[in-house]
């Protein structure tokens, strides 16, 4: 089996494993795009997956604009699109919430988050084929929780009945995924990331982490870009 095919099988696995699990209120909405959005994100691991990679970015969940359209990890529509080259059908959450709804590729709303961090990497490496010749991004959980006003609701915030199958879950596709890529570095992206990374990378992988690109963050609007170049230029990462 090739490390492709191994990453696609690993994804497929969490997938049926998230599947199964249930969440109760103030989670009223869970889109799984690893169901919806396969096609798109089977792609972008075909396209990012090939070979060891020397950096690992690593997000909490996606964005209600950016991967749970796209199927994409920071998944903006332009950036997944028009950098990295992955354009597929995207069909529709099972229970969609109406506030929050699923148009694919046709989305015209930027996911923030995404289009700074694939901005940050765009202008650095010029391509998305030599970026990810050493470098990988994915996300810890692959569910978007929301509750019935249309709030995200981060993985974080459910209470440990609920919390601790799906970090099982999650933890054995991270797992799997640092083994294939096999890493030097891996990057949280925002603390939560990074805390997820220090209980599963093990003493093979250098943990670090960059400040989350979120509009909600103070310091992110003050220039991310350049603040998370320094900190990754700080611990050698580049």
């Amino acid at each position: 089996m090739s490390q492709v095919d191994a990453l696609i099988e690993n994804a497929q696995t969490l997938r049926r494993r998230v599947a199964r699990l249930r969440f109760a209120p103030p989670v009223t909405h869970v889109y799984n795009p690893l169901v919806y959005a396969w096609a798109p994100h089977e792609a972008y691991l075909r396209k990012a997956g090939a070979g060891r990679k020397r950096v690992v970015f690593l997000g909490m969940n996606p964005g209600p604009w950016g991967m749970a359209q796209t199927g994409v990890p920071f998944g903006e529509v332009a950036a997944a699109r028009d950098w990295i080259g992955v354009d597929a059908p995207v069909s529709k959450p099972k229970n969609e919430h109406p506030k929050r709804p699923v148009e694919g590729f046709a989305c015209r709303r930027s996911e923030v988050s995404g289009r700074r961090l694939w901005g940050l990497f765009a202008g650095r490496f010029g391509s998305a084929d030599a970026f990810f010749r050493e470098h990988f991004v994915a996300n810890y959980c692959p569910l978007v929780f929301m509750t019935e006003s249309g709030k995200n609701h981060t993985p974080d915030k459910l209470p440990a009945a609920e919390r601790e199958p799906l970090a099982a879950a999650c933890e054995a596709h991270l797992a799997e995924l640092l083994e294939r890529l096999r890493p030097e570095w891996a990057v949280g992206v925002g603390k939560y990331a990074e805390n997820c990374l220090d209980r599963v990378a093990g003493e093979r992988v250098r943990v670090t982490t960059v400040l989350h690109p979120s509009p909600a963050s103070p310091a992110a609007n003050r220039g991310w870009a350049e603040a998370a170049t320094g900190q990754l230029e700080a611990a050698g990462v580049w």
